[in-house]
């Protein structure tokens, strides 16, 4: 649609974009089956093959969980920011990694669950697009030694340089988490349709969906009291996504995934952020004006 690639060429991105309506299928895509690097979006799957292996009895998500001050993962958010060591049960440890998208959190589940259980669960759903390559740790160590930087302060520095961002591994889907707009809305539609788990597990899903924090990407472009925003961000130096479901008071209900790249490095770009709602505002009204 044109008017979406309006708001992408004027917030200075490149953008993918899919949007369904969870319940009769209508979309909106724009180059939705090109591969995306994933981000903090890779959480969505690890918290749904933990709430699965909880339905099995694999784990048990009231379980306490010590986490060490130190060999964290780099992170502004939660236990990646934290000081001193923490104990808390997997079931709140999943809270914190959804809600402030805290990546200690992630890898805590990650080395609970395992990586291959999250890939075999994508594999099962049949996304076979998307993959979970590493953990938040890894992602860091790699961006560390791209950049040839010692510290997530100095990376910070150096990706303002747009030939150190260029060496990034962890900007290309295919040496990182990985996944495509539409098999990401694929997802999200099983899970609000109670088809990814147990209906229980899928509504523990949702709910921690709702709880995230930030408004400044999907939710911004659907700013009304009686409208739901659940969602799930992802972002690295130039990229700016987010995945999550938008419900309406009548009952529409759509699953919108939403991957941009900034043609420019500045860490802070509010346009690039607010394009994403602006998107996904506009393919929902056209699937609403089009019901």
């Amino acid at each position: 649609m044109n008017a979406i690639e309006q708001v992408f060429r004027s917030a200075g991105v490149t953008g993918r974009i899919h949007v369904t309506d969870i319940d009769s299928g209508s979309e909106v895509a724009i180059r939705a089956d090109e591969p995306v690097v994933l981000a903090s979006v890779f959480k969505l799957p690890l918290l749904l093959e933990l709430y699965r292996q909880a339905e099995r009895g694999v784990v048990d998500l009231s379980d306490p969980v010590r986490v060490p001050a130190d060999g964290r993962a780099p992170g502004g958010t939660g236990l990646s920011a934290m000081s001193d060591e923490a104990a808390m049960s997997l079931r709140d440890i999943a809270y914190l990694m959804m809600a402030v998208s805290d990546n200690t959190a992630a890898d805590v589940l990650l080395g609970r669950v395992g990586r291959d259980a999250v890939n075999t669960l994508l594999a099962e759903l049949g996304l076979p697009g998307t993959q979970v390559v590493h953990d938040c740790r890894e992602l860091f160590a790699g961006m560390l030694a791209d950049a040839g930087v010692a510290d997530t302060a100095a990376l910070t520095q150096a990706c303002a340089d747009p030939t150190v961002v260029a060496r990034l591994g962890a900007l290309v889907p295919g040496r990182t988490n990985r996944g495509t707009p539409r098999e990401m809305t694929r997802l999200l539609g099983m899970v609000w349709r109670d088809e990814a788990a147990r209906p229980e597990s899928c509504a523990a899903v949702r709910r921690l969906m709702g709880l995230q924090v930030w408004p400044h990407r999907l939710a911004s472009g659907f700013p009304f009291d009686d409208v739901a925003v659940s969602g799930k961000t992802g972002t690295l130096p130039t990229i700016r996504s987010e995945i999550g479901v938008v419900e309406y008071p009548d009952g529409g209900r759509y699953a919108a995934a939403v991957f941009t790249r900034s043609l420019g490095t500045a860490q802070n770009q509010p346009r690039a952020d607010a394009a994403i709602g602006s998107a996904a505002r506009i393919a929902i009204d056209h699937l609403r004006a089009h019901t």
